[in-house]
């Protein structure tokens, strides 16, 4: 097969990055700050996914160690407007999803969440063990104003660096030390509004995983989704986005990773991905489903719940529809 170069062009979806913004009177907002790096925030409390800001180039991802950037980490807080959050969740450990977590965890106060594999990061960094909560499959903990489900997902393939963190990450290391791990949907509620979102990190799926789960909004990762056949592309639209009745999804984890966060966005290169595939098949599954499909504005505070020109969010689902067992608080 002929290698395809280039990469796709981000003007081909200018009209995809139209979320709704949010307004004075959004109680909850969503920032994206690139890869799979949310800021969910209702003004008073605050979770960060991942927190993935030092983005190392790839010569030194491919050939030499790497370490978190302090002072990328300190510019992308800055420009989110963060200094103190309840949590810090990776969604799985590689180095593009977890290389900073400990670092913003240490400087935001924050809780480390996820399982053994970010909890190695963790101890690695230094952060002392009631810092760092290792959570199990399925049950809920409540962290600030948000209940938080941990789901076992899988990873998109090729799972370049698969496997478990048993042991203490203390960078300098190559990117190979961060291993996958398990890889997480998260299912977070807000107890002030109800409103509820799915965040699937990497584009995998476990079938059935979120059979009975409602989220009125998934931010769906799609790297490397481009590169799989059309049926596994359904096949990932039925188990996450179906399975919860989304109303709206935004793709996320289609940027190129290897550019820091002070240049323009680009899409992965065509060797890695292939985003005109993933939007061709998503948006006409989407369009099947009348479920609206954008792309998000980098640092911009969004309201994915909102009516587009209106400042009504989407209706509470019945009554017993979100009910989680609560571990821990």
């Amino acid at each position: 097969m002929r290698l395809k170069v280039g990469r796709p062009d981000l003007r081909d979806y200018q009209d995809r990055f139209d979320t709704p913004t949010a307004i004075p009177e959004s109680p909850l907002t969503v920032r994206w700050a690139g890869v799979t790096t949310l800021l969910i925030d209702d003004g008073t409390s605050a979770v960060l996914t991942d927190g993935f800001f030092s983005r190392p180039d790839l010569l030194r991802v491919g050939l030499r160690t790497i370490a978190p950037s302090a002072e990328r980490v300190t510019d992308a807080l800055d420009r989110l407007g963060v200094q103190k959050l309840d949590a810090v969740l990776p969604v799985h450990t590689h180095f593009d999803h977890a290389l900073d977590s400990a670092l913003v965890a240490e400087r935001t106060g924050a809780m480390l969440v996820g399982g053994g594999s970010a909890a190695q990061i963790g101890f690695g960094h230094g952060l002392p063990a009631d810092q760092v909560q290792t959570v199990a499959s399925g049950a809920a903990v409540k962290l600030g104003n948000y209940r938080i489900t941990l789901i076992q997902s899988g990873h998109c393939p090729p799972d370049r660096y698969p496997g478990r963190i048993d042991a203490p990450v203390v960078p300098p290391v190559r990117a190979s030390a961060y291993r996958c791990g398990e890889a997480w949907s998260l299912l977070l509620e807000h107890s002030r509004s109800g409103r509820s979102m799915l965040i699937v990190g990497s584009a995998g799926y476990r079938a059935g995983a979120l059979t009975g789960r409602h989220a009125d909004v998934v931010y769906l990762g799609v790297g490397q989704l481009g590169l799989q056949p059309r049926s596994y592309i359904v096949d990932y639209w039925t188990e996450t986005v179906r399975a919860v009745g989304a109303r709206r999804v935004v793709l996320i984890h289609w940027d190129d990773f290897f550019r820091p966060l002070d240049r323009p966005l680009r899409a992965l290169p065509y060797a890695g991905d292939d985003l005109d595939v993933s939007m061709r098949v998503l948006t006409a599954l989407a369009a099947e489903d009348a479920v609206p499909l954008h792309l998000p504005t980098l640092w911009e505070p969004a309201d994915p719940w909102r009516q587009s020109g209106d400042a009504a969010g989407f209706a509470a689902p019945p009554a017993g529809t979100r009910s989680f067992p609560v571990a821990g608080s």
